[in-house]
């Protein structure tokens, strides 16, 4: 029998379109180490770049000619023919998330089951799939089936496209033939449930444990990071290790522990030796990094319990910071902790972007970290100086027995804040006065008040909530001018913890879209608190201060309930990601209502936030697009599909 897993065949003309490819690597002078992949045509890694900018010089789409974008081609997923032929198994299709990278006319993505395709970059035309068969292992992740992306590799001869598989394999595959390098690992795998962890997995690793987002490839080392379900609180939660492995063999090169072990730097910060007890802190989000110093940038997420911290006190390093690590040792050289003991799941939840700014007359290399609870924190990269001051301020403490809180967060001093934080009474709906009273008299139900509100054993508010704020889809920055573009949702959660730190449902609470979370409604079934509720905010990394925020999309601004008061664009009730050419910024508005949203990508002017064009798309934008020039004409790809709705690629091109 043939392997099912080997990619599928190709066709004659597949083959002279993969030899393309191979010219191409041909064509680049091989070195000791591959060279700084630089976007510019194409789009090489995930975001545009290691500096994750979500950034093309490319100009030929622009506010001229933007609203003439038609659908050029649309790709399927295999993922469907797979649930079509195993109807035994009841495979659900999950979530489209990925982002495809594109080198030398072929793109290449991740699916939601961790299939890899190569794709004609200028037809849509499949030119292999490669199947690791993911899909058979029992369980996915707490969201189902979710991918977000590969990276490529070259030194000049040797053209390598890697992923790491929801079911924990780091596999490297022929960028050419989709054939896995034998020489990788062993038979062209890493076991990641195995291999430079410094404990033993002792759960089912796919249900709890699994990767989710592209490698980072940086300096011949591939650097990955774990997906751990936060959720669920269980003694034997896994640890976040991070791994880098050679690029050419798969060999682990190093591990850095995120929940340190004994004699390592931030044990102290656990009190009670608690990091021997406790896992998470892993990182599940994109990451960036550095070629030219040889750093790479890690978003740290928050130890178990996301909720309570009773069990791990202390303020937990290596839990919700930033780190930057020696690509090829693993050495850590500067980390800052956003958050200290986060008991608001208030992880780092995208790739921190890297730009180069002058500020005050100095030239700094800048890193920028989003975060879920509406911050910007900005760093000088090389050093982890912050760019602007970074106070320590005095929060509320928690009342529930056994958990100490820290009695100080980090607050940055600019950029302001770009999402609403905290609760505040006149921050509620005022729509009519009737409903002002209304919200009031609920608000009542809760315990509530500013940023880092600690949970209690009444249902009590936190704005933002744990799905952000910012997430996973990112920010753009352009290098040129200094300005970082911020696409945030303007989350609203209620929660109560039990006498032992469980949760405990809050009044008038309904499930989410996110999943475990909830969100907090308001009289007659409107929002609590008043629009945008979805926002795109650009500042100016120069000076940190914000230019404009415009509501992302009219949201529900026509439905029957909210049409008499004549809101205009209220913002949808959903996050969406960034893409930022030479001339417009590009943003949809991701899955959420159909009744209300509008399946569009939209482009905005950079410098007013005024729209330039809105062009319509079969289905909600999921993960942020990306942009690349093949056969001469500059393409614009989105991925879309969540759950039932096709999983596939869309491409835009002017007629």
């Amino acid at each position: 029998m043939s392997d099912s897993r080997a990619p599928t065949r190709l066709s004659r003309r597949q083959l002279l379109a993969g030899a393309s490819l191979a010219a191409l690597a041909a064509s680049r002078p091989a070195t000791a180490g591959a060279r700084p992949l630089q976007v510019g045509a194409e789009w090489p890694v995930y975001g545009g770049t290691n500096a994750a900018m979500k950034y093309s010089p490319l100009s030929q789409i622009d506010r001229g000619n933007a609203g003439r974008l038609k659908i050029a081609w649309e790709w399927e997923s295999p993922d469907a023919a797979v649930i079509k032929a195993h109807p035994e198994l009841g495979l659900k299709p999950g979530e489209f998330q990925a982002t495809p990278i594109m080198i030398g006319g072929v793109l290449y993505t991740s699916t939601a089951m961790s299939q890899v395709a190569a794709i004609d970059a200028a037809t849509g035309k499949t030119l292999w799939v490669y199947d690791p068969q993911s899909w058979r292992r029992p369980k996915p992740t707490q969201k189902g089936f979710m991918h977000r992306g590969v990276a490529y590799w070259t030194d000049g001869r040797d053209a390598r496209i890697l992923i790491a598989t929801l079911d924990n394999r780091l596999i490297a595959l022929d960028a050419r033939t989709g054939a896995k390098i034998a020489t990788f690992g062993k038979d062209g795998e890493v076991d990641l449930a195995v291999v430079g962890l410094q404990r033993p997995l002792t759960i089912e690793p796919m249900d709890l444990f699994a990767t989710t987002s592209a490698p980072t490839v940086c300096r011949d080392v591939v650097v990955v990071g774990q997906y751990i379900s936060d959720p669920v609180v269980r003694k034997d939660m896994p640890p976040g290790d991070v791994r880098g492995f050679d690029v050419r063999t798969g060999a682990l090169m190093w591990t850095f522990h995120t929940v340190p072990m004994k004699g390592e730097v931030g044990y102290e910060t656990w009190d009670d030796n608690s990091a021997d007890r406790n896992g998470n802190a892993n990182i599940w989000a994109p990451m960036s990094a550095d070629d030219e110093l040889g750093l790479v940038y890690l978003p740290g997420s928050c130890a178990t319990n996301n909720f309570y911290g009773g069990t791990r006190p202390g303020n937990d390093l290596f839990a919700n910071c930033l780190i930057a690590l020696d690509a090829r040792t693993g050495r850590r050289r500067w980390h800052f902790q956003v958050v200290h003991h986060d008991v608001w799941d208030y992880d780092l939840p995208c790739a921190p972007a890297l730009v180069d700014v002058t500020v005050g007359g100095k030239k700094i290399k800048a890193v920028a970290q989003a975060t879920k609870h509406g911050f910007l924190f900005v760093f000088d990269r090389t050093t982890g100086k912050p760019v602007w001051p970074i106070e320590e301020r005095p929060v509320p403490q928690s009342l529930i027995a056994g958990e100490h809180t820290s009695p100080t967060q980090p607050f940055p001093t600019k950029p302001a804040p770009f999402e609403p934080q905290g609760v505040n009474e006149a921050d509620l709906i005022d729509f009519s006065p009737e409903l002002r009273a209304q919200a009031k008299e609920l608000l009542k139900d809760y315990e509530a008040g500013p940023l880092f509100q600690p949970y209690g054993h009444r249902p009590t508010i936190s704005r933002p909530a744990w799905t952000g704020g910012a997430n996973w889809e990112g920010v753009a920055v352009d290098p040129e001018t200094g300005i970082i573009y911020v696409p945030s949702h303007s989350s609203l959660g209620a929660m109560a913890l039990d006498a032992e730190g469980g949760r405990v449902a809050g009044p008038r609470e309904t499930e989410e879209i996110a999943g475990s979370a909830r969100v907090v409604s308001g009289p007659r079934g409107l929002p609590m608190f008043k629009p945008p509720y979805s926002r795109i905010t650009a500042i100016d990394l120069k000076t940190g201060d914000h230019l404009w925020m415009k509501p992302n999309g009219p949201g529900a601004t026509g439905s029957p309930a909210l049409r008499p008061f004549n809101l205009g664009w209220i913002g949808s009730d959903q996050r969406a990601g960034p893409l930022l050419t030479k001339t417009l910024l590009f943003v949809g508005e991701g899955p959420h209502d159909p009744r209300w949203g509008r399946k569009v990508l939209r482009s905005y002017d950079k410098q007013t936030g005024d729209i330039v064009a809105e062009i319509a798309l079969p289905g909600f934008p999921l993960g942020p697009p990306m942009t690349y020039l093949a056969r001469g004409k500059q393409f614009i790809v989105c991925g879309m599909g969540i759950r039932s709705d096709p999983h596939k690629l869309v491409a835009l091109s002017l007629a």
